[in-house]
């Protein structure tokens, strides 16, 4: 008989080691205690450390003032601004490069990796060539690329200048030069939260009916025109919005002055020539993702919807698609965790984000090598997990349902 079916027996103190019932538990309390003991070791041997070096550890240098430009800001900011908005600044431009490069990563990741079953021997040889090229040269390399092509290939303001000018703007608006893009910005006048807001709910009305076609083709099989529609909930209340509220959005066009363009917007190139390596980089990792998602799909799957009569479009995108998904999104989520540490290279073309702000200028001007480094572990580490989560639920989303 075992100490497990003995009844009524008493507890010993050696039970907690010889005991199966006890033992696994025993084992997490003494782990859980050695992790405690290490770091308070660690914290107290640092705080020891700072001691000696005359170093108190406060976030205070947050509040003092910076006294340096950034070149790309998405809010107000002057070198009078403090160290803390400038990390805020850093940490914007963090998160819009994270995410206009898996969206432009997603696209093409999606495309390529579906050339590359292509029946057509060029297109399939053309996307390995690709995906190949891109995934055996270091990300920095190509970063350093884009961004050369930007510098070298494009022209300068100047150019732009004289009754026969070197180069043109696109369609009047969108100059491309050296230093960056120069587009139109919009200007905000009296009403222009209500076009905001009824635009935010066509947006609502377009998820909804979207929902609404999905279940009724599942439920009758009939396909509605639902890009027309979804195009029409989106267009026409916001345009009747902006006419009812006498046009509050507007648009600022960029002018060529003495020296450079004015007005409008400005798109620095080393965000131009990051988020361009960074999505064509990832977008080889994706490819071979659902390439390979795609193949995990039963053949059988395309040619019974093959006969029964649906275009090769339809099939991949009403069945090959959606099942592949489930193969597709665990790796995915890695590759959208790596875009977003990669974009730590941005300091290599002078883009200030996170890491060149608070983990770069801010920390050599306060000597806060410790404080700014937690921050920015902190910072990336909330980043991946709030992109893990989000990534997790359509995953759940998408998963197979037991009946």
């Amino acid at each position: 008989m075992t100490s497990a079916e003995m009844p009524g027996e008493r507890f010993r103190l050696s039970m907690l080691i010889y005991d199966t019932r006890y033992r696994s538990l025993t084992i997490q309390v003494i782990a859980l205690i050695s992790f405690m003991l290490a770091a308070a070791w660690l914290v107290n041997n640092t705080v020891q450390n700072l001691a000696a070096l005359g170093k108190t550890f406060d976030f205070g240098f947050l509040g003092t003032r910076a006294g340096y430009d950034i070149n790309q800001t998405l809010i107000p900011y002057t070198n009078d601004s403090t160290h803390g908005r400038a990390a805020i600044v850093g940490i914007l431009n963090t998160f819009l490069v994270a995410i206009l490069g898996c969206l432009l990563a997603t696209i093409m990741g999606v495309l390529i990796g579906i050339l590359r079953l292509s029946p057509n021997w060029l297109v399939s040889k053309l996307a390995g060539t690709y995906v190949d090229v891109f995934r055996n040269v270091p990300v920095l390399l190509w970063i350093f690329a884009f961004f050369a092509i930007l510098t070298d290939m494009t022209p300068a303001p100047a150019a732009f200048r004289g009754d026969n000018p070197s180069a043109q703007m696109i369609f009047g608006a969108v100059a491309i030069t050296n230093r960056g893009f120069y587009i139109p910005w919009p200007v905000l006048a009296p009403g222009w939260q209500l076009v905001v807001g009824i635009f935010a709910l066509s947006v609502v009305a377009v998820v909804a009916f979207g929902r609404y076609a999905r279940a009724r083709q599942e439920a009758t099989g009939e396909i509605l025109p639902t890009f027309w529609i979804k195009a029409g909930l989106l267009v026409a209340p916001t345009l009747l919005a902006d006419l009812l509220a006498g046009h509050p959005i507007s648009f600022d066009f960029p002018e060529l002055q003495r020296f450079n363009f004015e007005g409008g917007g400005f798109i620095d190139k080393s965000l131009i020539a990051l988020w361009l390596a960074l999505s064509f980089y990832t977008a080889a990792y994706i490819a071979e993702n659902v390439r390979g998602g795609i193949q995990a799909v039963s053949r059988g799957q395309t040619e019974a919807a093959a006969a029964l009569g649906l275009r090769p479009n339809r099939i991949m995108n009403l069945v090959v698609l959606p099942q592949a998904m489930r193969v597709i999104i665990p790796p995915l989520i890695s590759q959208y965790l790596n875009l977003t540490k990669n974009s730590s290279l941005a300091i290599a073309v002078g883009y200030m984000d996170a890491r060149a702000t608070l983990g770069g200028i801010t920390m050599n001007q306060t000597g806060r090598e410790l404080e700014c480094m937690l921050l920015l572990m902190g910072f990336y580490l909330i980043l991946s997990l709030l992109i893990s989560s989000i990534m997790n639920w359509y995953d759940a989303r998408v998963s197979l349902k037991e009946r």
